[in-house]
């Protein structure tokens, strides 16, 4: 009985993830990550082994998914190819500095790190200048590089694609329209998630107590219900995101961060909230 739901609730997950990942240009980590962590911990697995398989795992699933969302919204055209390639090429080599980090920290620490970064990400939404509806984006290629090596050690320090932040920086700094800061974010996200995911492979090989069907610290069982279901919904998710005003988008993404933020670091365990 609890295989069946361990199996619903990672597939639902999915499903979720793909539509959020394509409407908001996040990897849907901070969907996925919790219920991993939930799953792997109920099986008896150790919580700081738990944690690095969830982030591991959950890289693997985003780039699968940003592949689904990004070719959505290249079709409409909205994908700046050139800064994406920048940002991506450059995040993939940090990706591994931060695994490795995160490979050697308690996973109480990687989740509160996971859920602080969330909050400072939404909290910069809101106070974003308004929404560009002029003028072009911000182009040095020294910038992308500097940002790419960001996105890349927080991707493996937190085993997220990067979208989370990636979006915010995008409209706030680089003068980019919500539409293309998704998209284009949608696309980073190949090259951090499929980074990210060989980084915790290698730094999680030879640990005891992992899952079956692992290697290093990602679980192919998890992934295969999770990508399953969230590639295709990916499509779905992206489709909306084009119907969607782009201050509406601005706001589902920050609410959607706040919840994910405040639940990874506990704070609805501290006041007795089950949600």
């Amino acid at each position: 009985m609890n295989t069946l739901i361990y199996i619903l609730a990672l597939s639902i997950t999915g499903s979720l993830v793909g539509i959020v990942s394509g409407l908001l240009g996040v990897g849907g980590c901070f969907i996925m990550v919790p219920v991993q962590y939930w799953v792997l911990t109920a099986m008896g697995i150790d919580p700081t082994i738990a944690i690095r398989v969830a982030f591991g795992t959950n890289l693997l699933v985003v780039f699968l998914t940003a592949l689904s969302g990004a070719f959505r919204h290249h079709k409409k055209g909205v994908v700046l190819w050139r800064e994406a390639m920048i940002l991506g090429l450059t995040s993939i080599i940090f990706t591994f500095l931060g695994a490795y980090i995160a490979s050697n920290l308690p996973g109480k620490i990687l989740k509160i790190i996971f859920g602080s970064a969330i909050l400072l990400g939404a909290l910069r939404m809101t106070t974003a200048h308004p929404i560009r509806v002029e003028g072009e984006p911000h182009g040095n290629s020294i910038t992308y590089v500097l940002l790419g090596a960001l996105f890349g050690f927080v991707t493996g320090v937190i085993g997220i694609g990067g979208g989370v932040l990636m979006v915010p920086l995008m409209v706030i700094f680089l003068n980019y329209h919500m539409h293309e800061a998704v998209a284009t974010s949608t696309a980073i996200m190949i090259f951090t998630g499929l980074g990210g995911a060989i980084a915790y492979m290698i730094y999680g090989l030879n640990v005891s107590g992992l899952p079956p069907y692992s290697i290093g610290y990602v679980n192919f069982l998890q992934w295969i219900l999770l990508a399953g279901t969230s590639v295709p919904m990916a499509q779905i998710g992206a489709h909306i995101a084009h119907k969607v005003h782009p201050k509406s988008l601005k706001w589902i993404f920050i609410t959607v961060m706040v919840y994910m933020g405040l639940k990874m670091i506990g704070v609805f365990s501290w006041l007795g909230l089950p949600i």
